[in-house]
């Protein structure tokens, strides 16, 4: 089942419908989804599709030329064009100006490093053949790094002839539900938190098994689809693995700071600024200040594992490699799934979650104001002397406007210290002049929490089955 990426659809159905020609550059990490959304847009359209392969540059150019038999009609024994130049020469010849064609080269990286010199020879198609066509070009490729220096890149042969780039990244909670239509919102949660919002991921998700025995099968088995994805994604994109997989352990196991990261992952402090931002270019760590702060001129900023299903493998299955390699993975699975930990861990997620929600309702129109920054804070309350958090803010200092939000992912607290506590830390942020202050909870709250929201303008309640409202109808 295809949903979502409407935002990247828009794009492509307006670079398709100008009648020139047109070069798409979309990229993103492994199982991300991008095939199924090239795939899913040229359904109904005229459209060569290759797909290279970790193949030898004979191989690669014998089947593109395969494809091109096959797209324009002719034997597919034809013998294969001499060159990847007369092929794209070919394609150029041979699309009716009169009707648009779309030429996918998915995962480009693949042949370009089987052959160095394929970006420059694109580069002369396109300079001298395409440019004269009705033709849409769409490259594509997983290898990121590659994507943006060989590509994208001011040094890549292809430098200037892409009319538009998409870098997909994973779905958000919503779509993520999308695709786990049946479950309950408390599911939704646990399953986001876990899985993320790869739809690789997502899809290896058996509804007729429980939670526990999904996470189990999946990563704490070695032969489970997603047991070592996350290794194998770190081997593709970087040189020296073991380094970066030693520095994610570091941030899965609770280290924010460079300091911290770098002592628990035994590297050089002075070396590892040069890993969290390799990191941080995959998106799979992401670097955060306090809300308000400058994030080029903080120094008070936190590294945190930006992908759920990174965050919890690394979490809860790297510490526990041993014993799953020894056949003790029904073991380790039942600490992950069963323990503390996982609620702890979850609560944590729904942070995000609830960061999320308040963009789309910022999107939709449906705030008090229009922020221009969302993140979260941090800092010393001075009337304890201790840090605090505030886990959901955000804010236009423009119109004077502050939403500050407490999450609580729990069955039962103490509503009226929470909405107190919030209303006080609320004023360690200066610079404002109204604060909204929203309670994110797990239930419903109680009759006296309603009625004071209700005579209030500044306070809303938000309940996990608002989060998740009207989800399936979009």
């Amino acid at each position: 089942m295809f949903v979502g990426r409407d935002a990247e659809l828009k794009t492509l159905n307006s670079l398709y419908a100008k009648t020139d020609f047109q070069m798409l550059v979309l990229y993103g990490r492994r199982r991300v989804g991008k095939t199924a959304l090239l795939s899913h847009f040229c359904k109904d359209k005229r459209t060569l599709f290759f797909t290279a392969e970790q193949k030898n540059d004979a191989d690669n150019l014998r089947s593109f030329s395969r494809a091109i038999w096959r797209f324009f009609g002719e034997r597919e024994d034809n013998p294969a064009f001499e060159s990847w130049g007369t092929a794209l020469g070919y394609i150029a010849d041979h699309c009716p100006q009169d009707e648009r064609t779309v030429f996918v080269f998915d995962e480009f990286p693949y042949a370009a490093m089987a052959n160095p010199s394929l970006p420059s020879t694109l580069q002369i198609a396109i300079d001298h053949s395409f440019k004269s066509t009705n033709l849409m070009l769409a490259l594509c490729g997983s290898n990121e790094g590659f994507m943006e220096s060989e590509v994208l890149g001011y040094k890549s042969p292809l430098y200037g002839r892409r009319t538009s780039q998409i870098r997909l990244k994973p779905f958000d909670y919503r779509d993520s539900a999308r695709l786990l239509a049946g479950h309950t919102a408390e599911e939704q949660v646990t399953y986001y938190a876990t899985f993320g919002g790869t739809p690789y991921y997502l899809e290896q998700i058996d509804k007729s098994l429980t939670f526990a025995e999904n996470v189990r099968r999946l990563m704490f088995d070695i032969s489970g689809i997603l047991y070592a994805e996350p290794q194998m994604l770190i081997r593709q994109e970087l040189r020296e693995p073991a380094t970066y997989t030693s520095v994610l352990d570091a941030i899965g196991s609770g280290a924010t700071n460079p300091k911290q990261i770098a002592e628990r992952a035994g590297i050089d402090p002075a070396t590892v600024s040069s890993y969290l931002a390799a990191l941080t270019r995959l998106g799979l760590v992401t670097r955060e200040v306090p809300f308000g702060e400058d994030p080029s001129r903080s120094r008070k900023g936190l590294y945190y594992l930006s992908d759920p299903f990174f965050a919890f493998w690394y979490r809860f299955v790297s510490p526990h490699i041993g014993a799953i390699e020894a056949g003790l993975g029904d073991a380790a699975a039942k600490i992950a799934t069963q323990g503390e930990g996982l609620s702890t861990y979850v609560g944590s997620q729904f942070e995000g979650i609830c960061r999320q929600w308040l963009i789309n309702q910022a999107r939709a129109g449906n705030l008090p104001f229009l922020p221009l920054e969302i993140g979260h804070w941090w800092g010393t309350d001075p009337s304890i002397r201790e840090r605090v958090d505030i886990d959901v803010v955000a804010g236009n200092k423009m119109s004077g406007d502050l939403c500050v939000g407490e999450c609580k992912y729990r069955s039962q607290f103490n509503e009226s210290d929470a909405i107190q506590t919030l209303e006080h830390r609320a004023t360690l942020i200066p610079g404002f002049e109204r604060t909204h202050h929203i309670l994110f909870m797990k239930g419903e709250p109680s009759r006296e929490t309603w009625r004071k929201a209700d005579n209030r303008q500044d306070l809303s309640i938000i309940t996990l089955a608002d989060v998740y409202t009207d989800i399936a109808e979009q």
